[in-house]
């Protein structure tokens, strides 16, 4: 058996996720994405504007259809997307599936809201029955994924028929180019898609004393160089990856016949 540089890490970042959320003892860090910047800002609720840039991101992919009234479910739930999305896009029921134990215990610990969920689980096993869902929701979280393949037959296969994809997250030239063939494979047809890398750039460059502010305060100083890679900060190769095109951040919605 062939074995993927993305299997490798796939271990070593579920450790990494785990240990950022361990620093996180006051629960700050409620979104793990490099945001979206509008030329106008759109209107959020008090609580949500530390992370404007973040829940932007999710305003973009997420309200790209109607969610009002129907079985949505998150894969990488992270610790802060599905309070954003039941409680601006009004779903009937929202379930957060994440890979990783401390990412759902601190859901389930900050977010009671009725209709809300969640369980820890396996983006390329996903333990819900066929057809269960009007809409899959997957924000940059596919890239650590071992199986994209796999990935896309398991949310087409959870859809109900008419679903929907709704999809961001970066890849470089050579993972692009694997991304679009594995989509016009699958069973799920393309609605919308874009290069949203612009809108991403300038997020980070608008966050980035917020996420300086973040590693200072709660990373051990032998970790900020990491940290920072992980958070995109400008002085990165990860931003400088983005800046000279060499990664590109792709949003789709994708539909199930």
């Amino acid at each position: 058996m062939k074995i993927t540089k993305a299997k490798l890490l796939n271990p070593i970042w579920k450790i990494w996720y785990s240990y950022i959320s361990g620093l996180d003892k006051k629960g700050e860090v409620t979104f793990l994405n490099y945001g979206y910047a509008y030329d106008k800002d759109i209107e959020l609720e008090k609580e949500d504007e530390i992370n404007r840039y973040s829940a932007q991101l999710y305003h973009h992919v997420v309200g790209s259809v109607v969610l009002k009234g129907l079985d949505v479910l998150e894969v990488g739930c992270g610790r802060g997307g599905t309070s954003y999305i039941i409680r601006y896009f009004e779903p009937k029921s929202l379930k957060g599936l994440d890979l990783c134990a401390k990412s759902i215990e601190f859901c389930e610990k900050n977010y009671s809201i009725k209709g809300l969920s969640f369980v820890q689980g396996n983006a390329l096993n996903l333990p819900f029955s066929n057809d269960s869902f009007d809409a899959v929701a997957n924000v940059e979280s596919s890239h650590r994924y071992p199986d994209m393949k796999r990935f896309l037959d398991e949310v087409c296969r959870v859809l109900k028929s008419g679903g929907y994809f709704l999809f961001a997250d970066l890849r470089d030239a050579k993972s692009t180019k694997i991304l679009k063939e594995y989509v016009n494979k699958s069973k799920l047809k393309i609605v919308k898609e874009e290069d949203i890398t612009p809108c991403v750039i300038k997020a980070l460059d608008l966050d980035h004393k917020r996420r300086m502010d973040l590693i200072n305060r709660l990373a051990p100083k032998f970790l900020h160089p990491l940290t920072k890679e992980f958070a995109g900060t400008k002085e990165t190769g990860l931003y400088k990856s983005f800046v000279s095109g060499d990664k590109k951040y792709l949003h789709y919605v994708l539909q199930k016949d």
